[in-house]
Formats: structure tokens, C-alpha cells, sequence
């Protein structure tokens, strides 16, 4: 039955890589090992979101009830310093809504990392990866309380084109912070 399932989630590529032919096939052979796999994860989430492509490319954590803001915030940070990650912005979406409606709003911000030795590396290798910089988390209050969103880093070091070294170890060092900050910030975890 496995096997099975297995098979069917492997059809969809499987028929493109027969209506694309010999491109496709080239292109599997660039890819990191362990791609088809992630591209299986992805396209799971992506049905069980509906189709909505936000589901299947991202993370997201459910923050643990009595963790605060200001606790989310110091996590952030600390994991931020302790691996060489770079705040670089953030965005107090909700504070502007409240500023523009006089109302109040769920709480709501992003905050911004970036290792700049890591992002020119990753530019130089694809350009088009400047439109996944700077790496960011998103706080959401929702009505169950509050939750962490991030990209799914593992489309960059799991998925694509093999990355060569050091831009490939750089990368998972990336990779590892955002997640640590994700999985620790949404436990309140210092």
C-alpha cells in the first residue's frame, strides 16, 4: 500500500518529465540528492492546503501558551547572535494598521536576518534568489493565540540545483538558524 502511494505521488513528475523529455531529464540530474523527496513533502502540503502554494513553502510553528512577544523577540535575538545572523529590519505591521485605523490590531510583524557573506554567494550562484533575501519570521496572533511563519529553507538546500562548496555548507548554517529561531522562539526556549 505504501509502495503504492509512493508511486502515485511520483506520477505527477514522472508525467512531466514524459511531456518535457530530455530537458527535464537533464535537470533531475543537477538536482541535490534527496529532491524528489522534498518536492513529494512539498506537493503533500500543497493538497493539504488546498492548493495554496504559501502551505507548501513554508514552515510554521504554533507558539507555546505563555510565551510573549518580548520572549519570542529575546530568542530571536539570541540565536541571531550566537550564530553570526544579522537583524537587519523589522516590520510592526500591526502597529501601523492601529496607527492608520485608530483600531487595535492583532499582533502582527516581521522581523528580518541576513548573513551577508551567505547572500552574495547565493546571488552569484542564482540572481533569482535576491527575491528570497533578507531571510524573515513572521509573528501572526491568530484566534488561537500566536504563530512563527518562515520559508521553507529546504527548497534552497534540499531541492534545487546542487550548490557547491562553501556556498552549500554556508547555506545550511543559514538553513539551521532560521529553524533553531523558529522551533525555539515558538517554545520560548533561551
Amino acid at each position: 500500500m505504501k509502495l503504492h502511494l509512493n508511486l502515485l505521488k511520483l506520477l505527477p513528475l514522472l508525467l512531466l518529465a514524459m511531456l518535457t523529455g530530455c530537458g527535464t531529464i537533464n535537470t533531475l540530474s543537477k538536482l541535490e540528492n534527496g529532491a524528489g523527496g522534498e518536492a513529494s513533502k512539498m506537493w503533500d502540503r500543497w493538497i493539504e492546503g488546498n492548493g495554496d502554494i504559501a502551505v507548501a513553502t513554508t514552515w510554521e510553528r504554533k507558539v507555546k501558551e505563555g510565551v510573549s512577544v518580548n520572549d519570542i523577540e529575546q530568542v530571536f535575538a539570541q540565536i541571531s547572535a550566537e550564530r553570526n545572523m544579522k537583524a537587519v529590519g523589522e516590520l510592526p505591521l500591526s502597529k501601523e494598521l492601529e496607527a492608520r485605523t485608530g483600531k487595535k490590531q492583532k499582533f502582527l510583524k516581521v522581523y528580518s536576518y541576513c548573513s551577508p557573506d551567505t547572500a552574495r554567494m547565493m546571488v552569484d550562484f542564482s540572481p533569482h534568489m535576491g527575491a528570497y533575501l533578507p531571510c524573515r519570521l513572521t509573528v501572526v496572533e491568530k484566534e488561537d493565540g500566536l504563530w512563527i511563519y518562515t520559508l521553507n529553507m529546504d527548497m534552497m538546500v534540499k531541492m534545487g540545483r546542487k550548490l557547491p562548496s562553501p556556498l552549500k555548507e554556508e547555506a545550511w548554517k543559514v538553513r539551521e538558524t532560521i529553524y533553531m529561531m523558529l522551533d525555539r522562539g515558538a517554545k520560548g526556549e533561551f
